[in-house]
């Protein structure tokens, strides 16, 4: 049996429902985990019908921070129900900063004529709106052939459209995640980052409260996978992953890839067994 122990649904910047995700982790035999972006607003319906299915699931968030100048992404896994409220409370403030960076961001695009409108995206998705949105809206709009050509070219920040939000600082929350009694994972490291800065973030970070790390993600090819399996086992972090799982909104992203054994899941579970 396996494990993917990140995925996204409707509630940030997914396509598929909540249930959804639980129906296609029921199809295929696999423990799931829905992580979405700095919200939990999905996990109510999530672990509902994961019960009502028969399906092992595992709620958590990711956050997006900032740590030296660049983002990343911490994962918060195990997030229990009684603390729903306490981590949308703590992330309002940054989606608030979002929503903010969002307007300015469309607002530049519309004055070079790009069609794109921001009620109608909140009116369509929802309140949680980020840059994933922004560039469906202009691949919708026959500006951009994919959203990863969006990413690469009019969201990039070089490009002068896109004013990236303030971020919650990595520390900051760490704290939070472990104020939550949420297991902390570090999300798709070698994705953002080279191999010397990891470490030296480990450094500091393992110390502070880190439990695990991505060494199973869908963008890593086997030289990545292998190089991050070896620096979790020297800094004997848990090894955790996921597909990162958008649904259409990632179409070449595939549910269950890579395959990740179910002992993942198991150890981590462990731990938040132990550790709370």
């Amino acid at each position: 049996m396996y494990c993917d122990l990140h995925t996204h649904s409707k509630a940030s910047d997914g396509s598929y429902t909540p249930s959804m995700l639980v129906e296609l982790a029921k199809q295929t035999n696999r423990v799931i985990a829905l992580t979405d972006h700095n919200t939990v607003v999905g996990l109510p319906e999530f672990m509902a019908q994961s019960q009502k299915m028969g399906v092992t699931a595992v709620g958590g968030v990711e956050l997006s921070t900032e740590y030296e100048g660049q983002e990343l992404h911490l994962l918060g896994l195990f997030v229990e129900e009684v603390y729903y409220g306490t981590v949308e409370n703590w992330t309002d403030e940054f989606r608030a900063k979002k929503e903010i960076s969002n307007r300015q961001t469309i607002e530049r695009l519309r004055m070079d004529g790009y069609a794109v409108d921001y009620a109608d995206m909140v009116s369509e998705k929802g309140q949680n709106i980020n840059r994933a949105h922004i560039a469906d809206a202009l691949c919708r709009g026959g500006y951009v052939a994919s959203i990863k050509e969006a990413f690469d070219t009019l969201l990039g920040e070089e490009h002068g459209y896109y004013i990236p939000p303030v971020r919650p600082s990595f520390f900051d929350a760490l704290a939070f995640l472990r104020q939550v009694r949420a297991v902390p994972v570090l999300a798709h490291p070698l994705k953002d980052m080279a191999e010397r800065p990891l470490c030296q973030l480990l450094k500091r970070a393992i110390p502070k409260g880190l439990v695990g790390m991505e060494i199973y993600h869908s963008s890593y090819d086997q030289d990545q996978g292998k190089t991050a399996a070896e620096i979790a086992k020297t800094y004997a972090l848990l090894p955790s992953g996921g597909s990162d799982f958008h649904g259409s909104r990632k179409p070449n992203t595939p549910f269950g890839i890579p395959e990740i054994p179910r002992q993942v899941y198991d150890e981590l579970l462990q731990y938040k067994n132990s550790a709370f």
